[in-house]
């Protein structure tokens, strides 16, 4: 592994074919390191989705997909892709990817893919009024500050993100709102691999839409006895872009209960295009005071 974390992620993307079993297609992937000790969801999901993509011909990109966390992955113990191709017609394929480790499953997935089509277009808006990214302090440089392990780790991942209108690692600023925006791209320039990009983006989408969940009740990342998972993930892409240049994910919670809550992102780039849309659900547990 490179000390780089863009080099690490497009490493740890990279897998390694391991044959046929039982007419299921394997691949063989390692982990990024992470502080907390866990795998991060985002690279699984990433990992799995470019296990399907091995199985697709160029002529079909993914357009949606719809993964379940089912325990949480050991950064030590290589992971193991099994792809059932389950179906493959004129316009559509669907590949059912699961993710295990020593035989134990972390993640089941399915993924549809599409052929280029002509059809209907329309889209919501991009937010107005906004700051450019230009005009936001980077994470890295408000991690950088602080004197703490998970920080420093956290202030070299592979993506430049740059919250609107502030981070919630350590304080919510500001009103206590269910809603925040992130500029993100890739922190250096990508190869021109369409199906790189899209696998980076679901990468990418994983890491800060719980946050408005957090922001709307007032509970920074680093709050005591805060217990949070990943349940689920959901992600339509809609129409093609690079992520080693700007994009700003809008994020909203419509809902938390149960302990439980939602998270709905729209990911759009510079020029207002809307480029993918993002649904997911963790549990969320708050130690009573």
């Amino acid at each position: 592994m490179t000390d780089d974390p863009l080099q690490s992620l497009l490493s740890t993307l990279d897998l390694a074919p391991a044959g046929n079993v039982g007419g299921q297609d394997v691949f063989t992937g390692t982990s990024q390191w992470e502080p907390m000790g866990r795998v991060f969801g985002g690279q699984v999901m990433a990992q799995s989705l470019v296990a399907a993509q091995r199985t697709i011909g160029d002529e079909r990109s993914v357009h949606s997909l719809h993964a379940y966390f089912l325990r949480p992955g050991d950064l030590s113990i290589p992971i193991t892709f099994t792809v059932d191709r389950i179906h493959d017609g004129r316009s559509f394929a669907t590949r059912r990817t699961q993710a295990s480790q020593d035989g134990v499953p972390i993640l089941s997935m399915i993924a549809s893919f599409q052929t280029t089509d002509d059809g209907l277009d329309h889209q919501v808006d991009m937010p107005r009024g906004l700051p450019d990214p230009d005009d936001v302090p980077s994470d890295s440089e408000v991690l950088s500050a602080v004197d703490h392990p998970v920080a420093r780790a956290w202030a070299v991942r592979p993506f430049d993100m740059r919250h609107v209108p502030s981070p919630v690692y350590f304080e919510i600023e500001g009103a206590r709102v269910a809603h925040q925006a992130v500029w993100l791209r890739a922190t250096a320039p990508l190869p021109d691999d369409a199906d790189l990009h899209r696998a980076a983006l679901l990468y990418a989408s994983d890491y800060t839409l719980l946050e408005t969940i957090y922001r709307r009740h007032g509970i920074p990342m680093i709050s005591p006895g805060l217990k949070v998972a990943s349940l689920d993930h959901a992600m339509w892409w809609h129409r093609p872009a690079r992520v080693d240049e700007w994009l700003l994910y809008v994020q909203e919670s419509p809902n938390a209960t149960g302990g439980r809550g939602l998270a709905l992102g729209r990911i759009y780039d510079r020029s207002g295009r809307l480029i993918a849309s993002v649904a997911q659900e963790g549990m969320i547990r708050v130690p009573r005071g």
